[in-house]
């Protein structure tokens, strides 16, 4: 466990907020303040940290005073000193005698080093600011006077960068860059630090992790600009916005063109439906697809000779649920298209561009929003992120779908071609299923779906009753169940059957796929395995 001395002149808000994160498991032992009546002393005791009081005599010189701060500190087993708003510019008689010093300064240095850091930002009118921890050096000179060109001019470990607004004062800035940047930068520090990453000395900083995992680095760097205020949330009490990433080059329904920009704005539900339809589109190149989504899942989806058909067909798996959803498209959209889609009401069609044609019809639904989000030939980031309350998951994207190499038979049945086919089809669109998952599928469209549930079995049979009640033109005799995780038990595989199901793509992996490919063999399906998941949480 790495050790802190906190050198503090105020209220030594960093410090105490590294005394409650311990980063790294460091500990704040002591802190050191050189007025008396300075506000961290107390909130130190309230921590049961040591406190020690070192002021500066009438007269005393700056390097005798830091031999009795030396002093105080002999008793203390230092690893590393932290200066938080410490008002005393340090020279080498600290500096020698403790180990690494740093310092977290309310800026990006080298700009704006010194006092009044904030002010100098807003002066100079830039649009981003933030701080810098850094090696602490030698800035006194042999006469005790201080070298102005070496204060805040050590080594840089680490920075934190924030915006700038233009109705910003002092403390606004003053706060945001605490909260935002010293309060994740100074742990970051520490945390590397204590883990034996960071050799940070007067002379430089190195350190031990070299951080090449592109996909994964330690420190994630984003910006994005709010691109609209939207009218309300997922709910009508929540406030929204939209932010746009502009680093970002595949097809986008942030980035689209709205070819309608008089009908209703976007709602923060149409962007998440409207980029999970686009998702799910952007699975098939090789022939015309089209998919409807509701609340982000498929209410159907499908691949024809045609793109009209293939969004009849998509409709038709559950046009109940697609009422008032979400239609995305993998080719331009064509007149034919376009009257179909518009046949029934959609809040919005996301399209890689439309016939002239296809743009009058749609145009003429008021209540149609018509994106346009170009070429569909870019690749998405390849990492997805899910906010945390304190944090963020960050993890790879979803790709993984397999050929027909990749399914392992392990019914005495094999599929057959045909089955195969919608296999590969099914797993496609399953990845867009929100767990539990189970799609039943004929040829290359969706019969039937199960979504989000907790019991498998329950999704196999809700996806059994959606078939035989809200598919028009479509049933499930005969049909392919997909399910995006094993079958712990083969009631999913008894509950399939009744409905009529021949055939399932499923992982594998259960402790009883034993008795799961029993219950498939006694009743005459073929079955395969993936060996991968397919999980969809949020």
């Amino acid at each position: 466990m790495s050790t802190i001395a906190g050198l503090a002149s105020n209220r030594g808000r960093n410090l105490l907020h590294l005394a409650d994160q311990q980063p790294g498991g460091a500990d704040l032992g002591v802190v050191v303040s050189n007025h008396a009546d300075a506000p961290v002393l107390d909130a130190a005791a309230d921590r049961d940290i040591p406190t020690v009081v070192v002021e500066r005599r009438a007269e005393e010189s700056r390097r005798d005073h830091e031999r009795r701060v030396v002093a105080a500190l002999d008793d203390y087993d230092i690893d590393v000193v932290c200066l938080d708003g410490y008002m005393r510019v340090l020279s080498e008689v600290f500096l020698d005698a403790m180990p690494t010093t740093l310092n977290v300064h309310p800026s990006l240095l080298p700009a704006f080093p010194g006092r009044n850091a904030h002010e100098q930002v807003l002066d100079a009118g830039v649009s981003v600011s933030g701080c810098t921890v850094h090696v602490v050096t030698n800035a006194v000179a042999e006469d005790g006077s201080v070298r102005t060109g070496d204060v805040d001019g050590g080594p840089i470990v680490t920075q934190e960068s924030v915006p700038v607004f233009e109705d910003d004062t002092a403390a606004t800035l003053k706060t945001r860059v605490r909260q935002d940047a010293e309060f994740e930068a100074y742990p970051r520090a520490i945390r590397q630090f204590a883990a034996g990453e960071l050799d940070a000395t007067t002379d430089g900083v190195s350190r031990a992790d070299s951080d090449d995992a592109a996909t994964f680095p330690a420190r994630r760097l984003t910006g994005t600009t709010r691109e609209d205020v939207l009218r309300y949330g997922e709910n009508p009490h929540q406030d929204a916005a939209v932010y746009r990433d502009n680093t970002h080059a595949a097809a986008s329904v942030v980035h689209a063109d709205q070819l309608n920009p008089d009908a209703k704005a976007l709602s923060y539900n149409n962007y998440n439906d409207a980029d999970a339809a686009l998702a799910l589109v952007r699975e098939f190149d090789d022939g015309p697809a089209a998919a409807v989504i509701k609340h982000t899942n498929p209410a159907g989806c499908a691949t024809a000779d045609t793109l009209a058909d293939a969004y009849s067909d998509a409709l038709s798996t559950d046009a109940k649920s697609a009422f008032g959803g979400i239609v995305a498209l993998n080719r331009e959209c064509d007149a034919e298209t376009a009257t179909r889609v518009a046949d029934s009401f959609k809040e919005v069609v996301v399209a890689p561009g439309y016939t002239d044609d296809a743009v009058d019809v749609l145009t003429a639904k008021s209540n149609l929003r018509v994106l346009d989000v170009g070429t569909l030939d870019g690749t998405p980031a390849p990492v997805t992120e899910t906010p945390l309350v304190g944090g963020r998951l960050v993890q790879e994207r979803n790709t993984w779908a397999p050929t027909a190499d990749d399914l392992e038979v392990v019914t005495k049945r094999e599929p057959t071609a045909a089955e195969v086919e919608t296999m590969l089809f099914a797993w496609r669109v399953l990845t867009h299923v929100k767990s539990n998952g189970i799609l039943f599928a004929a040829g290359t469209e969706t019969v039937g779906l199960g979504v989000g549930q907790v019991s498998r079995v329950d999704a196999v049979e809700i996806a059994a009753k959606k078939a035989e009640r809200d598919a028009n033109g479509k049933t499930a005799d005969g049909a392919v169940m997909a399910s995006d995780a094993f079958f712990p038990f083969p009631d999913g595989i008894a509950a399939a059957a009744e409905a009529g199901i021949e055939a399932v793509i499923q992982p594998g992996g259960s402790k009883n796929d034993d008795q799961v490919i029993e219950a498939a063999n006694e009743h005459g399906m073929a079955m395969v395995f993936t060996g991968h998941r397919a999980f969809r949480h949020d």
